[in-house]
């Protein structure tokens, strides 16, 4: 296919027409969020085709207990590093800009690198390891040179398998990541029972993927494609896969608007317990009591695509990008600050 805008949309014109039902297709990358609304594809797309957003922003994902614990940490005392985008997402008590507000040593780090470094000074330092198959090996080669984290990673796959599952959502096709693609293959997705093609973030790579969801799904089919295969290998990174088994335990994950997704964890083997702050700290770790969401929020919703942005009470009014009350309006590719930022409604 020519990689023309126009003449792809004509294609999918053409085909969501001859389908006579609506279709719903949900991406899974908050890159591809930020890419899909910042290029008007949803107002490209027939009126018979919707374009959602899924649990693709590591940032959104992280559970409410988890950022709890890492507040804990914080405000006992314990140095702690982190990705800068994590440090406003609320907890129960607060988030870890508050924790730094009043004393706590939390420091902003943009990479596994700048964290070993503070380490030299700060032996006590905790990372917390956030995000999915694409940061993770980054974590795990940190973990190997001496750094203790908290960690909070997590395997995308399963996710999509439990969005299959739930009753609740209506999915008829995946725009799969291409970050995470690009670790991962193609192999772990075959067990998705759903049409999925793997997309780059050109206007024109997701406008691809859509047409070639849409021919699947007429042709009856479920299988994975790669549109990516510039970038995507079908095998993925065997080097970062071999560091993720070497390091890391596969457990089930706490997702924030999932729950409990079997197998979706990442922790330290037993090797790496020196450092493990889930194993050093314990005692504090055990003393944390978490709630479910902020109230009024329904980032837990809009994760799953229950929810549009639009419909939680606090969009737009008290939850901003300057004061986010849900970790959804936090990262720039959470599904709230993406559509604040790009939105004509807001």
């Amino acid at each position: 296919m020519r990689r023309d805008f126009r003449k792809i949309v004509d294609k999918i014109r053409s085909l969501a027409n001859e389908l006579e039902r609506s279709i719903r297709i949900m991406e899974v990358c908050g890159t591809h969020t930020e890419a899909i609304a910042k290029s008007g594809l949803r107002q490209a797309m027939p009126a018979n085709v919707e374009l959602v957003s899924g649990p693709g922003c590591p940032v959104c994902v992280t559970s409410q207990k988890d950022i709890d614990a890492i507040v804990a940490l914080a405000l006992n005392g314990v140095p702690i590093a982190c990705y800068g985008d994590v440090l406003s997402v609320p907890g129960t008590v607060m988030s870890l800009a508050g924790a730094k507000s009043k004393g706590a040593q939390v420091f902003t780090v943009y990479s596994v690198e700048d964290a070993l470094k503070i380490c030299k000074k700060n032996t006590n330092l905790v990372f917390f390891g956030i995000g999915f198959e694409t940061t993770a090996p980054m974590t795990a080669s940190a973990v190997k040179r001496g750094l203790k984290i908290y960690s909070a990673h997590k395997l995308f796959p399963p996710a999509m398998i439990a969005l299959t599952q739930n009753p609740r959502i209506r999915i008829d096709g995946f725009i799969n990541p291409g970050h995470v693609s690009t670790i991962i293959g193609l192999s772990p997705y075959k067990k998705i029972r759903k049409p999925q093609v793997i997309t780059g973030f050109m206007p024109e790579d997701v406008l691809a993927a859509v047409y070639m969801l849409l021919l699947q799904i007429k042709n009856g089919e479920s299988k994975i494609e790669n549109e990516y295969s510039r970038l995507v290998r079908p095998s993925g990174n065997v080097i970062a896969q071999n560091l993720l088994d070497e390091v890391f335990l596969k457990k089930d994950g706490e997702w924030r608007g999932f729950g409990k997704i079997p197998d979706s964890g990442l922790e330290l083997k037993p090797k790496y317990k020196t450092q493990d702050a889930k194993v050093i700290f314990r005692s504090i770790l055990e003393k944390v009591k978490s709630k479910t969401s902020n109230k009024g929020c329904v980032c837990d919703q809009v994760i799953v695509s229950c929810k549009k942005p639009s419909e939680c009470k606090l969009f737009g009014k008290i939850c901003t990008p300057e004061n986010p009350r849900g970790a959804c309006m936090v990262s720039r590719e959470g599904a709230c600050n993406v559509e604040y930022r790009f939105s004509s409604n807001v």
